[in-house]
């Protein structure tokens, strides 16, 4: 009986290890409020490809809510409560009305903002939340630096911002700054929905503006292929905030690398299922800015190569 028993014991422990491999391994559930639909995010395609490095694999250990306000960011607060419904294990947003959205919904589920204009102001006071910030300091400027240095006969500049948002008040406020240093005559569109796309664009061509500055409102982004589509009709060069657009069709853009952004959201996600807490990971800046130019496009307006050769990256 003792030897049967000890024998007994030893095939227990050698299955012991499998069986608690199999009740240890967890499946995790992010959900997702972003200002693209899912097919087209580039972006978020990078977030799940750095998981999988990382060894959660989609299908195995991983799963996603996806929720895309389309344009309509007072829906956000709809999908987070949603999302909070489900108990998801972690929230990732993209934009300052998705981040603030998860806030007011949860403040025990973790949220991971992948891109906010000013993530240290809304996780001020929560436990819960952590992420990266989407302003470069200077940004403004750069933007308009690079359309003098693309088009050097540039005097006049129109605006497409959506006002109602006071981030891109701002924004505008520093475009003007940086163009009147310039001798460049600034001018602004309240572009609040599409329709004000199509009115802004028949504005700065009676205007007769030599190129337009895009905003980086939700508008924008959701709008992305009638913009691209409009500055090719009206054939009116156009410098876009994300990289994206110009992956799109459009001319150019200069701001922070999302891409750089989503990778490093994914990183913390890692961190927090691994036990880590949102406190414990630091409010970070961007690190990474790019100029990037659509090479088929460019040869639309006969931009140089000498601009080409000063870009951080080349496409189309």
């Amino acid at each position: 009986m003792q030897r049967r028993s000890f024998v007994t014991g030893l095939v227990s422990l050698a299955a012991w290890p499998r069986h608690v491999q199999a009740q240890s391994a967890r499946r995790y559930r992010i959900g997702v409020l972003d200002t693209s639909a899912q097919p087209h995010n580039t972006n978020f395609s990078v977030f799940q490809e750095t998981l999988r490095a990382l060894g959660h694999v989609e299908a195995e250990s991983l799963a996603f809510e996806y929720r895309s306000a389309d344009g309509h960011n007072e829906r956000f607060p709809e999908f987070a409560a949603e999302l909070v419904r489900l108990d998801v294990d972690l929230i990732l947003t993209r934009g300052t009305p998705a981040a603030l959205a998860a806030k007011a919904a949860t403040t025990t589920i973790p949220v991971v903002m992948a891109a906010a204009g000013d993530p240290q102001a809304i996780a001020q006071g929560t436990r819960n939340l952590t992420g990266f910030g989407a302003n470069l300091a200077g940004a403004e400027r750069k933007r308009v630096e690079t359309l003098k240095a693309m088009l050097p006969s540039l005097t006049r500049i129109g605006a497409l911002m959506n006002l109602s948002n006071p981030s891109r008040q701002a924004e505008w406020q520093a475009i003007a700054s940086a163009a009147r240093a310039l001798g460049i005559a600034p001018l602004v569109l309240d572009t609040r929905g599409a329709a004000d796309i199509a009115r802004a664009f028949d504005a700065v061509v009676v205007a007769q503006t030599d190129a337009v500055l895009i905003g980086s409102d939700t508008v924008m982004q959701t709008n992305q292929n009638l913009l691209i589509e409009l500055a090719a009709a009206h054939r009116m060069p156009a410098i876009y905030t994300f990289r994206d657009f110009v992956e799109a069709g459009g001319l150019v853009s200069y701001g922070v690398s999302l891409p750089d952004l989503y990778r490093r959201a994914a990183a913390y996600a890692d961190r927090i299922f691994k036990g880590a807490t949102p406190r414990d990971l630091p409010v970070e800046p961007p690190t990474t800015a790019e100029l990037v130019v659509n090479r088929a496009t460019a040869k639309t307006f006969a931009i140089t190569d000498a601009f080409l050769a000063q870009a951080d990256a080349v496409i189309g």
